[in-house]
């Protein structure tokens, strides 16, 4: 199973250079040999404000446990909050691994579909998303799709995105469910440590 894991660091006021360098190397180390197992799948450095230390992972684990076992074996969790997020397998996903060409975005996407919209309406765009799905796969913008929870008949999802800047928005226009999306963007920059950069 795949999560979403937000990291925060805050490392205590009056820690030295010094310290914070070596466990910022140890974390390094660990993260390679977390990916090397298939722990961790992808890390992203989400955009900051002046001071903030935050940092995205894809990381695959049987279970809750299981993740927080690896998540309390990086040398940074002394200092780090996580935020979890479980990630269900979407039908859609094209299962794309490595770095795409462009910007890399992380977007969510919640579906309302209006109340009184009548069933065969509904399918019919569904599998429009579908096939729109697969295109956007072939040329390289779509790299990963998760199901997020969610209460029906809401559907949310997270994709992995990639696009040249200034052209995300109008990618996601083409969307036979753009209409009823409410979209949250993430852009990301790259990670030192990100698995993806060496597939």
């Amino acid at each position: 199973m795949d999560f979403l894991v937000t990291m925060t660091t805050h490392v205590p006021s009056g820690t030295s250079e010094e310290t914070v360098a070596e466990v910022r190397r140890r974390e390094a180390v660990h993260s390679l040999h977390l990916a090397e197992r298939g722990s961790l799948r992808r890390l992203w450095r989400p955009p900051l404000k002046p001071g903030e230390w935050r940092t995205l992972g894809i990381f695959t684990a049987d279970d809750a446990d299981e993740l927080e076992s690896v998540l309390a074996s990086m040398p940074l969790r002394i200092w780090r909050t996580d935020e979890i997020t479980p990630l269900a397998q979407h039908p859609n996903d094209p299962v794309l691994s490595g770095i795409g060409a462009g910007h890399e975005f992380l977007i969510a996407m919640t579906v309302a579909v209006p109340d009184g919209t009548p069933t065969g309406v509904v399918e019919d765009r569904l599998n429009r998303e579908a096939q729109r799905a697969r295109e956007l796969a072939n040329q390289g913008h779509l790299r990963r799709l998760w199901a997020l929870p969610a209460e029906a008949p809401v559907r949310r999802t997270l994709g992995l995105w990639n696009a040249r800047a200034g052209s995300i928005e109008a990618i996601l226009e083409s969307l036979p469910l753009y209409a009823w999306m409410t979209i949250t963007t993430t852009p990301l920059s790259a990670h030192p440590s990100d698995p993806g950069a060496r597939q």
